[in-house]
This record gives structure tokens, sequence and C-alpha cells, in this order.
């Protein structure tokens, strides 16, 4: 005996066309061939082609034809509640895959004071100019050295642009000597002598800024009450803001907390140093609109930044 497969698993030779199906939604749920063409752009002719068409493949009537109107049969009801969802889920996953598909993803790689303080307080524009565009920022690495092959834009401080590299100079780094707004009243009583009597933070790659920062101001190097010596630049400004000592931090990523006067300057001398803030990608990224928008946005937005 031949195996007869149930009626749900049986299948149409001839699949309708999509383009059928959806003419057939659009015109069951206006009773009409003519409002269905305008919204398909097509002609009533035309419209009325395709629902032949698609009767004839599924071996059934749809519509009662009618002199001034037109009326679903049981079966076009139960195709249209049937068909009508499915088609509609159709739409938006195709609509979802091609907005996915059109964005463009931007994998960045930035020290973490550097992101929390400059960058991310401003990327409100850029995003604004840019919705198209995805970001993913890595802040993992303390210190960054290199551009490393999992990011698309990096941005390193260094005392030249790395090798093999597209870099755009962003600006040099300058440090402060700030204390804070608590004790600045005894810090500039103290004046020469506040480092006899207070703690110096240390910036932990940095040992020697202090001493450079002493030889620039004039003064000899720091003999403090003694020394606190952090690994972030975030802990540095913390633990001077708290009142724990005086510190030497970079002047353009701690404008916001110059600004609400929770870090005061003790000296108006900077220490310039030879390192700056490069924006890298590698040669075949450079030409990437996504990686050009954020070099052109980020160079016109720092440019006061550099003196």
């Amino acid at each position: 005996m031949l195996y007869a497969p149930p009626k749900s698993s049986m299948r149409l030779s001839r699949p309708p066309p999509l383009r059928n199906l959806r003419a057939f939604c659009i015109a069951a749920r206006h009773c009409s061939f003519k409002i269905a063409a305008d919204e398909l752009f097509l002609t009533p002719s035309a419209v009325s082609h395709q629902m032949k068409e698609l009767e004839e493949t599924l071996g059934v009537r749809l519509f009662e034809r009618k002199t001034r109107a037109l009326e679903l049969t049981t079966a076009g009801h139960t195709l249209r509640d049937e068909v009508a969802p499915l088609l509609d889920a159709l739409e938006r996953s195709l609509a979802q895959f091609t907005r996915r598909h059109r964005r463009k993803n931007l994998r960045m790689l930035l020290p973490p004071f550097f992101a929390s303080e400059l960058l991310v307080p401003r990327l409100a524009t850029f995003c604004a100019a840019h919705p198209d565009i995805d970001i993913q920022i890595d802040t993992s690495d303390p210190h960054p050295r290199s551009h490393p092959p999992t990011s698309d834009v990096s941005v390193l401080l260094a005392a030249e642009p790395p090798h093999g590299m597209n870099a755009a100079k962003l600006f040099s780094l300058r440090l402060a000597a700030v204390c804070a707004r608590e004790k600045a009243a005894d810090v500039m009583r103290l004046g020469r002598e506040v480092f006899r009597e207070t703690a110096l933070i240390v910036h932990r790659p940095r040992p020697f800024a202090w001493a450079s920062w002493a030889q620039e101001v004039g003064l000899d190097a720091p003999e403090p009450k003694n020394i606190i010596e952090l690994d972030s630049m975030f802990a540095v400004v913390r633990a001077a803001e708290r009142g724990l000592g005086v510190a030497l931090v970079p002047t353009a990523l701690c404008s916001a907390w110059f600004e609400t006067g929770a870090l005061v300057r003790i000296f108006p001398i900077e220490l310039a140093l030879s390192d700056a803030y490069f924006l890298v990608t590698r040669p075949r990224d450079a030409e990437k609109p996504e990686v050009m928008a954020l070099t052109d946005w980020a160079l016109e937005e720092f440019r006061s930044l550099e003196r």
C-alpha cells in the first residue's frame, strides 16, 4: 500500500508569487481592486489579473465579483486571516534585516580617562550627525600603546605617530598642578613649602613628572611629606578631589573638574610634555566612510585643545 501524506504536509506544485498574495491582502482589506491598485501603483486590471492568477493557482474562488461591489468568499476570508499576519511579519523581518545590514559599525579603542572625560561627553554631536553609525568603545587597556586588529580607530598617547599607521594628531599633553577646593587656601598659604606639608599624588606611568614640573616652574625637586602612587589617571584625579594631596593632571581632560571647582590649579604654569594624543587607523581602514566621518569630527572637535 502506498503511503499518502496528510493534507497538512502537502505542498503546492507551483506556489503563488508573493506579489499576488500581497495584492490579495490589500484588495481583501478594502474589498476593492481600485484601492489596492492605488496602493501598489498598478492599474485595477493588473490587480484583477493577479487575483485570477492566484485563484487558479489555489484552485478556489476568493472573491464574489458583483456589478457594484467586491466581496470575499468564505475561502477568501480564511486566506486573508491566515496570510496577512505572515506577510506583515515577513515585511518587518526584511525591514529589520535591511536596516541592520545598511548600518555601519565603528569599533574604537580608547584610554579610559580620555573616553570618560573627553570623548563620551562630546559624542552626542557625532551621533546626531551620523545616526547610521553604531559605536563600540573598548577601554579595557588603561594605557594602550598600539592599534589592535580588533579596532577600526584607536586613540593613543605617544611621543610620535605609530609607524605604518594613519595617524592624526589631536592635541599635546599638558599637566597642571591641582588640589581639592577645600585645600586650596592652605596650599596658597604654604606656597613653595606646600610639598613639605602635603602628600604628593603620583601617576605610576609618569614617576618623574613632578621633577620635570618643578624644573619648569623653577623649584627644587619636591621632597613631599609622603607619596601616594596610583596606576590610573582617574584614581589620581579622585584622590586630589578628596583632598589627599596635590596632583599633576592633564588640563585638556580635566576641564569639567575645573569648571565645577572640584579641582583648583595651585600654580599657573603647566608642564608641556612631548606626548600627544593621536587618532590612529590602519591605512586600509582610513577610507571607510565611518572612519572618515569620525576623523573629521574629532579633528574639528578637539582642535581648540591644541595650544
